[in-house]
C-alpha cells in the first residue's frame, strides 16, 4: 500500500476538480438513439438496393396489349423515389425520437442501482458508515456490486468501532499508570520525609507495567501490517521454550504445565510466532484454577498446515463472550485495569492480530468441564529452515 504524500495532493484536486462532461444516462440514451437509426438506415438501403434498383424507366400509366391482354404498368422509378424519400425521412425522424426518448428511459431503469450505489459512496465519505443498499431482485453486475459495497461499509463500520474501542481502551491503560506517577510524586513532594525507597519501587513498578503496554501496542501494530521475514518455524520448539519460560509463573500458581506432539513446520516470523505461543501459555495459565489445575500445550502437522492447541481447565466460559475475547483490553468478562495483574489486557488480541498474520485461523473453544481449547492453524512450511528456540530440547512433559 502506498503512502501519499504532498507531491500527490495536487494530482488528486486535479482529479476531483474535473470538467463537467456528459452523463453516463446521456451517453447511454445517444447510444441507444445511435443504434436505432443506424439499423433504421439499414433497413431502408435495403429498400433501395433490392427493390428501388430493379425498377424499370417507363412512362406512368403506359398500357400495352398482348395476345388480347391489358397490361397497366406502375409509377416509374422517378415517381417510387420522389415518394420514397419523405416517407423514410419520417420514419428517420421517427426512429430518432423514439430513441432518445426510449433510450433515455432504458437507461434510467437500467443506471437506478448505480445511482443508489453512488448516493451510499458519498454517505460513507461523509462519514455514515451505517447505511446499505440492499438491492433487490437476481443478480446481476449492478447487483453484485451493490453486495460487495454493502460487505465493504460492514467491514469498514466493524473496523471503525474496533479501533475506536482500541483508542479509547489504550488512552485509559496508558493513563492510568502515568496518574498513579504523578500521584506518588505529589504525595513525595507533600511529605518529603517519606520512604524514598518504597516510593522508587512503586514508581518502577508503574513505569515498568507503562513500558510493557507501550512495547504490546507497538507489537500488535507490526503484526497488523505484516512488516516481517517469513521463515520456516518448529512450533514444537517454540512451545518448549515458552513452556520453559512461563515455568515458574506455573509453578508459583500450582499449575501442571505438558507440552507434547510433534515437529510441525509453520512458515512465518519466529519472533512473532513465539509471543503467540507464550501469549496462549500465558494466558491459560493465568486463568485457570486457584489450584491444581492444568494446561496442555499440544503440536501437530496436518497435510500443509501446523497446529497449535492450548488447553486449560479452569471457570467455564460463556459461549456469547468469545467474540470479544479477543478484542484489546479483554479479561474474562471485565475489561482490564490498573490491578497489579502483569498481563495489559493484550495478550489475544496480539494472539489474533498474528494469526491474521500469517493467513492463520484461531478457534476458541469452551470446555464442557471449564477452561478454554484454543486452537492455532498457520500454514506448514519447509523442514530444511526451522527455527531454532535456544533453550527447547524436544517436546516432553514439564512440571
Amino acid at each position: 500500500m502506498g503512502v501519499s504524500t504532498v507531491e500527490d495532493e495536487p494530482a488528486l484536486a486535479e482529479l476531483m476538480d474535473r470538467r463537467p462532461g456528459l452523463s453516463a444516462r446521456l451517453k447511454l440514451t445517444i447510444s441507444y438513439a445511435g443504434f436505432l437509426l443506424l439499423g433504421g438506415a439499414l433497413l431502408l438501403a435495403v429498400v433501395w438496393v433490392f427493390v428501388l434498383r430493379w425498377m424499370r424507366d417507363v412512362d406512368a400509366g403506359a398500357i400495352q396489349r398482348k395476345a388480347g391482354i391489358v397490361i397497366v404498368l406502375g409509377p416509374d422509378r422517378s415517381q417510387l423515389l420522389s415518394g420514397f424519400y419523405p416517407a423514410a425521412a419520417a420514419a428517420m425522424g421517427f426512429l430518432l425520437v423514439f430513441g432518445l426518448l426510449g433510450g433515455w428511459f432504458l437507461s434510467g431503469r437500467m443506471l437506478a442501482p448505480l445511482t443508489r450505489i453512488a448516493d451510499a459512496a458519498r454517505m460513507a465519505s461523509d462519514g455514515s458508515l451505517s447505511h446499505r443498499i440492499r438491492l433487490q431482485g437476481r443478480k446481476d453486475e449492478f447487483r453484485e456490486l451493490a453486495d460487495v459495497f454493502d460487505n465493504m461499509l460492514e467491514q469498514l463500520e466493524s473496523h471503525v468501532a474496533e479501533h475506536q474501542r482500541f483508542a479509547a481502551n489504550a488512552s485509559h491503560e496508558l493513563r492510568t499508570p502515568l496518574a498513579i506517577s504523578q500521584t506518588l510524586l505529589d504525595a513525595a513532594r507533600d511529605d518529603p520525609a517519606r520512604d524514598q525507597g518504597e516510593l522508587i519501587e512503586r514508581l518502577q513498578t508503574v513505569n515498568t507495567r507503562a513500558i510493557n503496554l507501550t512495547e504490546a501496542l507497538l507489537l500488535l501494530s507490526r503484526a497488523d501490517r505484516k512488516s516481517f521475514t517469513r521463515e520456516a518455524v518448529d512450533l514444537s520448539l517454540v512451545a518448549e521454550e515458552a513452556a520453559e519460560t512461563l515455568l515458574p509463573l506455573a509453578e508459583q500458581r500450582r499449575i501442571t504445565l505438558d507440552v507434547t506432539g510433534e515437529k510441525a513446520q509453520a512458515l512465518g516470523s519466529g519472533e512473532l510466532i513465539l509471543r503467540l505461543v507464550t501469549n496462549l501459555v500465558q494466558n491459560a495459565v493465568v486463568h485457570n484454577l486457584p489450584d491444581g489445575g492444568t494446561v496442555t500445550v499440544h503440536t501437530e502437522a496436518l497435510h500443509d498446515a501446523s497446529v497449535l492447541r492450548v488447553e486449560n481447565t479452569g471457570r467455564p466460559v460463556p459461549p456469547d463472550l468469545l467474540p470479544t475475547i479477543t478484542e484489546p483490553f479483554q479479561r474474562g468478562t471485565q475489561r482490564t485495569r490498573a490491578d497489579g495483574h502483569a498481563g495489559v489486557g493484550l495478550g489475544l488480541a496480539i494472539v489474533h492480530s498474528i494469526v491474521r498474520a500469517h493467513d492463520g485461523t484461531l478457534d476458541l473453544t469452551p470446555r464442557p468441564t471449564g477452561g478454554l481449547l484454543v486452537t492455532v492453524r498457520l500454514p506448514g512450511g519447509h523442514a530444511g529452515a526451522s527455527h531454532q528456540a535456544p533453550s527447547a530440547n524436544g517436546a516432553g512433559k514439564i512440571r
